[in-house]
């Protein structure tokens, strides 16, 4: 089992650059897919980003792909995502979650989330 914690969110304007970290307790971290989903007042919960367990190979969404960078330290059980070019329409609760199962872009298999960390962009 793994122990989810977010922290990293906050206000900030538009433009702007936040990293999210997200710490895992558990021995297992290292075996996971890591991945960051965020859900907007009224939206559904999305998969932005995931991260293989080496760190070899990610997934982006389109909307953030060249503006957010997932990356792991299994050392330090930890993953991040660095979000830069921050717009409004970037604002969410942001959650971190761990996969057991080697399939980066499936939600389904997302078994451990943390409670989330909000972001908000403003214009």
């Amino acid at each position: 089992q793994v122990q989810l914690v977010e922290s990293g969110g906050g206000q900030v304007q538009a433009g702007g650059s936040l990293r999210l970290s997200c710490a895992a307790v558990g021995r297992t971290f290292s075996r996971h897919v890591m991945g960051w989903f965020r859900q907007a007042p009224g939206k559904e919960r999305e998969l932005v980003a995931a991260i293989s367990w080496s760190g070899g190979n990610t997934y982006y969404t389109d909307s953030i792909k060249g503006r957010f960078t997932i990356s792991r330290d299994n050392a330090k059980n930890t993953v991040y995502l660095q979000m830069g070019s921050l717009k409004p329409e970037d604002t969410a609760l942001y959650y971190c979650a761990a996969n057991p199962s080697p399939v980066l872009r499936e939600p389904s298999r997302y078994a451990y989330w943390g409670q989330g960390t909000q972001v908000t962009v403003s214009s």
